[in-house]
């Protein structure tokens, strides 16, 4: 199983508005040509990080701003965002037979498992600021 793109696509977003918003007009058309998608595919996950208080969006070729420091925006925070999968990242099949000592037991086994690995996942994007990868990457 995959997480959507729309994360990788949403922290690209970020990383590029911070990095050319003195420079360049930072509208959707300017970052979907970084991100090499659609702007189509910009202007949803621009919404979604709207809504979640992290970009402002200046209608017509106003552009996108980050609109907090970007050391309190965490990896965690743009997985939450944009809705990169819902609940829980793990799907369990619905129905195992419960006639069978596997179908029976398989939930008792996994579940707990599955659950410590989201976990896992979700603390080490927490870890990570958009202040850490913006330090890390290359000067434009």
């Amino acid at each position: 199983m995959k997480i959507t793109s729309r994360f990788t696509v949403a922290v690209h977003t970020l990383l590029a508005i911070h990095t050319f918003e003195g420079s360049d007009k930072t509208t959707s058309e300017f970052l979907a040509a970084s991100v090499n998608v659609n702007p189509v595919v910009i202007r949803r996950i621009l919404q979604s990080l709207k809504a979640a208080g992290m970009v402002e969006v200046r209608a017509g070729s106003g552009g996108a701003h980050i609109a907090k420091p970007l050391e309190d925006i965490t990896l965690y925070d743009v997985y939450r965002a944009v809705d990169c999968v819902e609940g829980e990242l793990f799907h369990f099949h619905e129905h195992p037979n419960p006639d069978c000592p596997v179908g029976r037991n398989v939930h008792a086994l996994l579940d707990g498992r599955l659950a410590a690995a989201q976990t896992a996942m979700e603390n080490e994007l927490r870890r990570t600021t958009l202040k850490d990868l913006a330090d890390e990457l290359p000067a434009a």
